[in-house]
């Protein structure tokens, strides 16, 4: 695929999945900021339902579009172009002639640096949508403007070391299932002509 419709099917796939995730999100937003209020997903539907209608359940999703489909689209995008900077500029042999722990290695790394930019582009949205589901009858524009530009990157920190390690590991676990299973995996990038050359020499 190419690095355009990667990010096209990746938002696709989160555009729909995030209207079946809305609801839940809502739900969990509510028992973790409101001690006391419902303690189970089941405990919690009918309580938004009586309380807010359906439309409670979906006030947050266009900020929770905002905030799953960079993600999505930065994960895919950002791991790939990682994977294959490693491969050019870093390590020092193709990926062909390394082995498979080496090449798990470069996974991971390139999942955790994914995964730091995928923090980034989707904290604010984030800080927003747990907003929303905090307050009733607020919308989008409301509360990014009680959080403020502050407010709404309080946290990246801790979120960062959260979706970096997350995201590597998703990773890892995704690479090292095809390696065990001998899947078939994209071909390596070519290593720039520069770099073969100094190898040529050292040898």
């Amino acid at each position: 695929l190419t690095l355009t419709a990667s990010m096209a099917a990746s938002a696709s796939a989160e555009f729909f999945a995030d209207i079946a995730l809305c609801p839940m999100e809502a739900v969990k937003v509510r028992i973790q900021t409101k001690p006391g209020w419902a303690s189970t997903l089941r405990q919690g539907f009918p309580i938004i339902l009586k309380e807010e209608g359906v439309g409670g359940f979906y006030k947050g999703l266009v900020p929770l579009w905002a905030r799953q489909i960079p993600y999505t689209m930065m994960k895919f995008a950002c791991f790939e172009r990682t994977v294959e900077a490693l491969y050019k500029y870093v390590v020092p042999k193709p990926r062909g002639d390394c082995s498979k722990s080496e090449q798990l290695a470069v996974t991971f790394t390139a999942g955790y640096i994914a995964g730091v930019f995928c923090a980034i582009v989707s904290h604010p949205a984030d800080t927003i949508v747990s907003k929303l589901n905090q307050d009733k009858g607020s919308n989008f524009v409301q509360a990014a403007k009680n959080l403020g530009l502050a407010g709404m990157w309080k946290g990246l920190g801790p979120r960062i070391i959260m979706i970096g390690t997350l995201t590597a590991l998703q990773w890892f676990i995704y690479d090292t299932v095809k390696v065990v299973l001998r899947l078939p995996r994209p071909p390596p990038p070519e290593m720039p002509a520069s770099l073969k050359a100094k190898l040529n020499n050292q040898s």
